[in-house]
């Protein structure tokens, strides 16, 4: 928490509207406008819940294919699998393992409805080179920058490029309510349908605005608004965006530092940042050798009472991807990275102590297991 939280909580209460779409909501999508330049934000009550609003706008009907990576979490494809559309999942790149941009072009059918890059770890996808594919193509572009606020692509804002955007303010995200998201809309003609989707498919918000004298039922949309109280607390982390980012950053490049010798060792290899992105500190990871390598360190770190986590399942190789979506080549990355990625611990306040601990646990164990490979 950053100290503002409980009391903007009172004060949304005071003001007797807990629903949403009150001040605080409003000085949320505000300062999302002007973070990002977006021309319209909108909160909703999950990244999930933006993913779906942006599958209602694009019109995604069965039968259409949308192209994401495998390596993203399970609400890029699900919010289009709900309208019937088929998950296209290409492999990603080795350095940034975001969607390899070049395999999507060649991805592409007469069923293509979308593009769905998603920002892994905060860092930007080639979104110049993603854009101009959409153009020639006649393709929309929902950016998944569930990881990416704060973040940025040759001086322009995730989430700021594609038709729209989508944030998380999920409880393991850096600016956070618990629950929580938003849509970015970057063409305006999109705006007064996402408002009515956004409010069950009515014209509700333009009633309160003075606008209608009723409201009533206009296209298929759902419950995305989120709560006055959520609102509230979002705000508060809003207005401490930057100090948050700046102190995360520094965690983040003590890590970079520490593990460099490891990397140099061949041990492991450590996250890479393209020139013109600007990333967040969402999160930190290392690649290690094998799957194998990882079980045994990630367990000799519990012993210590550190805790390490693995990410995503690739969505291609799940239940639910086999039966839904299809990947279109291979999938060798996807495959490789996913099976040796190991996230450390980070978050504000974490200590130069805590983190050399991490480190001289990662590196003692690594290299007790390199020397022992070695005799044997």
């Amino acid at each position: 928490m950053t100290g503002r939280e409980v009391q903007y909580i009172a004060e949304a209460h005071r003001n007797g509207r807990l629903a949403g779409d009150g001040d605080f909501t409003r000085r949320c999508q505000d300062w999302l406008v002007r973070q990002t330049g977006c021309a319209h934000a909108l909160l909703t009550h999950s990244c999930t819940a933006a993913l779906e609003m942006a599958a209602l706008l694009l019109d995604i009907q069965p039968g259409d294919e949308v192209i994401m990576p495998s390596y993203t979490f399970v609400s890029t494809a699900n919010a289009f699998a709900l309208r019937g559309a088929v998950p296209v999942f290409v492999d990603i790149r080795p350095d940034t393992l975001n969607i390899d941009e070049t395999l999507i072009e060649e991805a592409i059918t007469p069923r293509t409805k979308a593009i769905v890059p998603v920002h892994y770890a905060g860092v930007a996808c080639e979104m110049d080179t993603i854009m101009d594919i959409a153009v020639r193509h006649g393709l929309a572009v929902v950016e998944d920058a569930a990881q990416g606020l704060m973040s940025s692509y040759k001086g322009r804002a995730l989430g700021s490029f594609g038709n729209m955007g989508t944030l998380s303010f999920h409880e393991t995200k850096n600016i956070t309510c618990g629950e929580g998201g938003a849509l970015l809309i970057n063409y305006a003609e999109y705006f007064e349908r996402a408002e009515i989707i956004r409010e069950k498919g009515t014209d509700r918000s333009r009633f309160f605005r003075g606008e209608r004298d009723k409201y009533t039922w206009q296209e298929v949309g759902s419950s995305f608004l989120p709560g006055e109280m959520v609102a509230a607390f979002l705000y508060a982390q809003m207005e401490q965006a930057e100090e948050i980012t700046r102190e995360r950053l520094a965690v983040w490049q003590r890590y970079h530092a520490l593990l460099a010798p490891l990397e140099s060792s061949g041990l492991l290899r450590r996250p890479v940042i393209p020139a013109g992105c600007g990333h967040n500190a969402h999160l930190y990871y290392i690649l290690l050798p094998d799957a194998d390598t990882r079980a045994a360190l990630m367990a000799a770190l519990r012993a210590e009472h550190i805790s390490t986590v693995i990410h995503y399942v690739p969505l291609h190789s799940s239940p639910a991807g086999k039966k839904i979506g299809r990947a279109h080549g291979p999938m060798h990355y996807t495959d490789d990275l996913s099976g040796r990625l190991l996230r450390l611990p980070l978050w504000i306040g974490l200590s130069e102590a805590m983190q050399e601990r991490v480190v001289h646990a990662v590196a003692e164990t690594l290299q007790t297991a390199t020397v022992a490979a070695s005799a044997a």
